[in-house]
C-alpha cells in the first residue's frame, strides 16, 4: 500500500479546519436561507450569522463592522480594491503604484488599468525580495490614488514592512491597500496602527473554505469611495452584488476565531519545522539557497533554489511530497518565477526553486522524511546531469 502524500503546499491552499466545517453545517442543511430575506424568520437566522461573522472578522482587524465587505476570495477582493478605488477617483488622479513582485490578482488588474489610460508604477525589489522605501516615497505623486503592497509574498513568504508603509502613504495622502492574503491569521493585522485603507483576504488559506474571502474599506478617517465591479441587487451596502455565501462567510469567521486563538503556537510550532527544514536539508546535500529575506519573511514559506535541478522534473521526483514551483495560481505555466526573476535571480537558481509551504498539520516526523525524499531527488538528479 502506498504511503501518503505529504501535504507541503499550504501556500496554496490549507485543508479546512474541523471547528470551520462544523459551523458550516447548520446553513448547509437547515438555516440555508438567503440573508437578504430577512422579513421572514429563516432570512433573519441567516442575516444574524452574517452579522455576527462580520463583527469576528471586523475584531480581528481592529476595524468596524461596517467596513467589511464579503466577496468570493482574495481575488475578487484585489480586483474590487482597484478597479474601484482608480475609477472612483479618477477625476482626483489616474496614478497606482504597486510592486512587480504582487500577485497576479493584483498586476494584472493593475495591467488592464494602465490598459485603460492609467499610469500605473511598479516598484522593484532587491535581490532579498525587499522594497526600497525611499523609492516608493519618490514614486508618490500629486495624481496618485491609490498604493498596493502586498504583507507577505506568497512565493517567498517576504513580509513588507506595514507600518512604516501605511505612514508613508498617509503623509503623502494616498490610499493604501494590501493584499494580506498570505498574512492574515498567521501575523497580527491592525488596519489602524498601519494606515490600511484596504486590506484583501481570503479563507482557504488560512483553514477556511474555499470559494470565499473580504475586502476591508475604510469608512473614515478617510472614507473610501469605490465603484462596484458587480452590479445587480446592490448587496454588501451597494459595494458587491450577489447573494451571500452564508455557509462559507460562517466557515471564514470560525477559521478567524480558530486562527487568533492559535497565532502564537502555529508560529512558534512552524519556526522550529522550518528550521529543521533548512538544517537537514542543508546537511544533506550542498550548494542550495534559500530565495528571499532570511529575517523579514513569515517562516511557514519555505523558498528553496537547488541549482542543477529543473524544478520540474524534481517535483516529478517526489511523489510522496505536496509542494510547488511558486505561485498555485501560475504555476501550469511552466515558466520562471516572475517572483524571482524580479529579485534578479541568475536563470539556473529560478528554474531549480521548490516553494515548501507548512502548516499546523505537519509534524517532526513529516519534515525528517521529506528532508530524505528532497536530498535523495536532488543528489540522484545532479549526478544524472553531471551538475
Amino acid at each position: 500500500m502506498n504511503e501518503p502524500v505529504i501535504y507541503l503546499d499550504h501556500a496554496a491552499t490549507t485543508p479546512a479546519a474541523p471547528e470551520a466545517l462544523e459551523a458550516m453545517l447548520p446553513y448547509l442543511k437547515g438555516a440555508f436561507a438567503n440573508p437578504a430575506s430577512s422579513h421572514h424568520a429563516p432570512g433573519a437566522q441567516a442575516r444574524q450569522a452574517v452579522q455576527a461573522a462580520r463583527q469576528t472578522l471586523a475584531e480581528s482587524l481592529n476595524a468596524s463592522t461596517e467596513e467589511i465587505v464579503f466577496t468570493s476570495g482574495a481575488t475578487e477582493a484585489n480586483n474590487l480594491a482597484l478597479w474601484g478605488v482608480a475609477r472612483a477617483n479618477r477625476s482626483a488622479g489616474r496614478h497606482l503604484v504597486t510592486v512587480s513582485t504582487e500577485h497576479p490578482a493584483v498586476l494584472d488588474p493593475c495591467r488592464w488599468l494602465a490598459g485603460e489610460g492609467y499610469e500605473v508604477t511598479f516598484l522593484q525589489v532587491d535581490s532579498d525580495g525587499m522594497i526600497d522605501l525611499q523609492e516608493l516615497e519618490r514614486a508618490l505623486r500629486s495624481d496618485t490614488t491609490l498604493l498596493s503592497v502586498m504583507a507577505v509574498n506568497n512565493e517567498t513568504g517576504v513580509r513588507h514592512p506595514l507600518e512604516q508603509i501605511g505612514r508613508i502613504a498617509r503623509e503623502h495622502g494616498v490610499l493604501f491597500h494590501t493584499d494580506a492574503t498570505q498574512a492574515f491569521g498567521k501575523i497580527p493585522l491592525d488596519i489602524q496602527r498601519c494606515h490600511i485603507d484596504l486590506l484583501s483576504l481570503s479563507a482557504h488559506k488560512m483553514y477556511g473554505p474555499k470559494g470565499v474571502g473580504a475586502l476591508f474599506v475604510r469608512s473614515r478617517d478617510p472614507r473610501v469611495d469605490l465603484q462596484p465591479v458587480l452590479y445587480g441587487g446592490g448587496h454588501e451596502r451597494g459595494v458587491r452584488s450577489g447573494t451571500l455565501n452564508v455557509p462559507g462567510i460562517v466557515g471564514l469567521a470560525a477559521a478567524t476565531t480558530l486562527a487568533h486563538k492559535r497565532m502564537a503556537t502555529d508560529a512558534q510550532q512552524l519556526s522550529q519545522l522550518a528550521r529543521m527544514l533548512l538544517d537537514g536539508l542543508g546537511e544533506g546535500v550542498t550548494d542550495i539557497f534559500l530565495n528571499g529575506s532570511t529575517d523579514q519573511r513569515l517562516e511557514s514559506i519555505v523558498n528553496i533554489s537547488f541549482p542543477g535541478c529543473d524544478s520540474q522534473a524534481l517535483m516529478m521526483a517526489l511523489p510522496g511530497l505536496a509542494v510547488s514551483s511558486g505561485s498555485a495560481c501560475t504555476t501550469s505555466q511552466v515558466r520562471p518565477s516572475h517572483v524571482l526573476t524580479a529579485m534578479g535571480l541568475d536563470e539556473d537558481r529560478c528554474k531549480s526553486a521548490l516553494r515548501i509551504s507548512l502548516g499546523r498539520d505537519n509534524s517532526a516526523d513529516q519534515i525528517a522524511a521529506a528532508v530524505e525524499q528532497i536530498v535523495t531527488a536532488v543528489r540522484k538528479l545532479r549526478s544524472v546531469s553531471g551538475s
